[in-house]
């Protein structure tokens, strides 16, 4: 789609220098006819340069003594300024389609990108890919997408123009860190095919063993592999989605709520928050007694979890903690827990 709109770009500027010059050489054969014998071609040239810039220097050749003399230069006026401006609108255009234009932006795009920290990589922005990065944009978390597919791209860029993206192949160490993967948090490696997944998630852990890397596998044959090379969790939507049809069939109450929360403009979410060693013997309560978009649901302590803690409750470092929030509300909670 981009090339097409690059070659539409290239024909209608051939065809605007054209119209001007076919404006020049009628205005020059004109001018000539008219000042003849008495000027030369570049005095009928210079006369209808003059004319469609509208400088406004005197007349080279006087036409004043011809019937039609200023109507020629009326039109040729008329049409050499129309054709100028179709000429510079075209020009502009071009140069915004050009490579000259895709190189800068790809530039600033990698600028950008460097200056992150605690993002997310989405690597593969298929009909899975979208989904992650609508909940990622939906939530408020800063993420990066890796596609090899320009017009795949430029699908998600047409709704999302100032989307952050690196186009590769994600199995590259190359792109992965061009997408940021040393200051990055997590990758998501949702591809179509399970052993470029796999290839993805023993790349991201070789380069940054510290961040969480989540696999799409459609055979959970391959989830053991994809898992020992370095996937911290694996996700089949084939077996998840034969979950949530029957969740769907004998919970339905619980599956309207769950979808109305992912729906509804207030963005609530469940989420979870690791307490830090600073809040270590603070009374649980004070993370949300003026904090009114996040409720706590459960605690869990030594792999054990406590389902409506006590507001009363004492924390400890490594505490996990299940809440209900907005990402207003998840962001004070995080940033007070950080100091």
């Amino acid at each position: 789609m981009v090339k097409h709109q690059q070659s539409t770009v290239i024909r209608n500027l051939l065809i605007a220098l054209l119209l001007l010059v076919v404006v020049f050489v009628i205005g020059t054969l004109g001018y000539h006819l008219l000042g003849k014998p008495g000027h030369s071609w570049l005095d009928c040239f210079y006369m209808t340069f003059i004319t469609i810039s509208s400088i406004g220097f005197s007349e080279v050749v006087d036409v004043t003594q011809y019937k039609y003399g200023r109507l020629f230069t009326v039109f040729i006026g008329m049409s050499g300024i129309s054709v100028l401006g179709y000429v510079l609108s075209t020009f502009t255009a071009f140069m915004l389609e050009s490579e000259l234009n895709v190189t800068w932006r790809r530039m600033k795009m990698l600028k950008k990108t460097a200056q992150l920290k605690n993002h997310y990589i989405v690597c593969g922005v298929g009909l899975v890919g979208r989904n992650v990065a609508h909940e990622l944009e939906a939530t408020g978390r800063p993420f990066v997408i890796v596609e090899g597919d320009m017009a795949v791209i430029q699908r998600y860029l047409d709704t999302h123009p100032e989307q952050l993206y690196v186009q590769g192949d994600a199995t590259d160490n190359d792109v992965l860190l061009a997408a940021g993967i040393m200051q990055a948090c997590g990758v998501f490696a949702v591809a179509h095919d399970d052993s470029t997944n796999l290839v993805i998630s023993l790349s991201a852990k070789h380069l940054n063993p510290h961040l969480r890397v989540v696999a799409r596998c459609h055979d959970v044959k391959n989830a053991e592999k994809t898992r020992r090379v370095g996937a911290d969790e694996i996700v089949s939507p084939d077996y998840s989605g034969g979950l949530t049809l029957v969740s769907a069939m004998v919970r339905p109450n619980v599956m309207n709520f769950l979808d109305d929360m992912l729906k509804s403009n207030s963005k609530l979410r469940m989420e979870e928050i690791r307490i830090s060693g600073r809040m270590t013997g603070k009374l649980l309560k004070v993370l949300y007694q003026e904090n009114e978009d996040c409720m706590v649901l459960a605690l869990q302590r030594e792999g054990v979890w406590q389902f409506n803690p006590s507001p009363l409750q004492l924390l400890q470092e490594s505490d996990l903690i299940m809440v209900m929030s907005t990402p207003q509300g998840r962001t004070r909670m995080e940033q007070l827990i950080q100091g």
